[in-house]
Order: structure tokens, then sequence, then C-alpha cells
């Protein structure tokens, strides 16, 4: 097999889907996970408010918990499309290869940029359930019982992990 050939065989247009599906799903799942956290313990903190609106600002928490989750998949998707490069056709004919050395944007790259993008899209998806649940529950229990407020907190932290953990590894995966 030639060395265009072996050039040709190593990438193509489905390499290109698979890194822009990698970026697309960071921030979608990201972004999905965030809106329900918000939109989730946003309910709860306005029902609590409701009873007990001295304590909106101090139960507001949940809310920007699941509001950084977004800022992770934009992240993500951000650096996943800087890695993707513009395919270079170089020759004529039977001899034209897509790229004319080895730093093309090879299958190997796509799928590391789409494994990556559901890394932290999917993680980020988890937490945002976890930290609306407990933000929704959390903040009323604290309208009740003002005592619970350290707990709720120690729960959203190790909901945010979740996502935190999604966004380590999505970066270390894009950076291949």
């Amino acid at each position: 097999m030639s060395e265009v050939a072996l050039l040709n065989s190593l990438t193509g247009p489905s390499a290109y889907f698979f890194g822009y599906m990698g970026a697309a799903s960071a921030l979608v799942f990201a972004n999905l996970g965030s809106a329900y956290g918000t939109a989730k313990a946003g309910v709860g903190l306005l029902s609590m408010g409701v009873m007990n609106p001295n304590l909106v600002m101090k139960n507001i928490i949940p809310v920007v918990m699941a509001g950084i989750l977004g800022i992770y998949g934009l992240i993500v998707a951000v650096l996943l499309n800087g890695n993707i490069d513009e395919p270079s056709i170089s020759g004529t004919g039977d001899s034209a290869t897509i790229c004319a050395n080895a730093e093309c944007f090879k299958y190997s790259d796509g799928f590391r940029a789409l494994a990556s993008g559901l890394c932290c899209g999917i993680s980020g998806l988890g937490a945002g359930m976890a930290i609306g649940i407990v933000g929704d529950a959390g903040v009323r229990a604290v309208g009740q019982q003002e005592k619970l407020f350290v707990g709720m907190i120690l729960i959203l932290i190790f909901a945010e992990a979740l996502g935190l953990y999604g966004l380590i590894v999505a970066l270390v995966l894009a950076q291949g």
C-alpha cells in the first residue's frame, strides 16, 4: 500500500462528522443538564420563597451550580472545534490525497473527539439532574429548618463533582 493510499484510508468525511458531533454533544447534553437543574431547583426555590422570602438569596446556590454545568460543555465544545483542522487536498487523479502529511484529522481523532464530547455532556446531564432534584428538595427543607443548609451544600458539591469529573476526562481525551 502506498503512502498516499494509507493516508487516504486514515481520514475521510466521517472523521469530521464524529469530531463535530463530539463538540455538539458536549454542548447540548451539558446544557440540557444545566437547564433541567436550573428549572427544577428554581421551582423549589420559588416555592420556598413564598413562605420564607428572606432565605431566597441564601438558597440560590443550586441554581448557580446548575448553570456552571453549561459552561463545562461550552469549554469542551470550543476546544474540540479548535482541534479540527480543515482538510487540505494535494495532488491530482489517483495520487490525490485529502491530507498531504500525517497531521490530518483522522478517524481516531474524530472518535476521540466524540468520546470527549459525550464524556463531558452526559456527565453534565447527570450532574444537572442530581443538582436539580437535590436543589428542589434541599431548598424546601432549608426553608423549614435552616440547620439543613450545610448538608444540602455538601450533597450539591458531590453532585457538581460528577460534572467536573466529566470535564476533566473530556479535556484529557481532547488533548490526545
